[in-house]
């Protein structure tokens, strides 16, 4: 059985994103994209909701051929651009994955029943960035199996919160982390099982 990880920063005060959907206002520094790139190395497909897909898509395809990024940054790109991913979409045609062709499309309706399935399949982990809409529906309804989330040392005071109108889930701390140099902190919960 393939886990399903999600993993994404937030703020000290609770949000995924500050005001005006800005993700910029996040400490995206060294210690996040490291784990990012640690987490795409353990990886065998990239989940993402249309939004994240499409910023990806327009973001990192060209960095690893760019010298101005990091060596991490471009080791993100190569793995992004290499990892099967699956986009949950109902309006996402094939035609619009361009440079990324192992992309699978899964529509909204289908999306569970399908991410159960590629669950049930072999291979790396089922790694999930952003896509919060998505994330906050399938931890709600028993997916997801671990939270990775980077604590940043920023209050932002707005925004959309990680958590809104979320049903109870129970977690069990699987761990923490630090990095030289940064304030970030990752927590990684596992998501507990609710008897039947």
């Amino acid at each position: 059985m393939r886990k399903l990880i999600v993993c994404n920063i937030m703020s000290l005060d609770g949000y995924y994103e500050g005001q005006g959907k800005n993700v910029m206002v996040m400490p995206l520094d060294h210690a996040f994209d490291a784990y990012c790139a640690e987490r795409l190395g353990a990886a065998g497909t990239l989940l993402l909701g249309r939004t994240t897909y499409d910023g990806f898509k327009g973001f990192w395809p060209s960095v690893a051929d760019d010298p101005s990024f990091t060596p991490t940054q471009r080791e993100i790109s190569r793995r992004d651009n290499e990892i099967d991913k699956v986009a949950v979409s109902d309006s996402l045609a094939p035609d619009e994955t361009a440079p990324w062709h192992n992309t699978r499309i899964v529509g909204r309706a289908d999306a569970h029943e399908q991410i159960a399935e590629l669950k049930r399949q072999t291979g790396g982990e089922i790694l999930m960035f952003g896509s919060h809409t998505l994330w906050s529906d399938l931890l709600a309804d028993g997916l997801v199996d671990e939270l990775h989330l980077m604590i940043g040392p920023v209050v932002v005071g707005g925004g959309t919160p990680v958590f809104d109108g979320q049903p109870p889930v129970s977690l069990q701390l699987a761990g923490t982390r630090t990095w030289d140099g940064s304030g970030n902190v990752l927590v990684r919960y596992e998501v507990r099982r609710q008897e039947a």
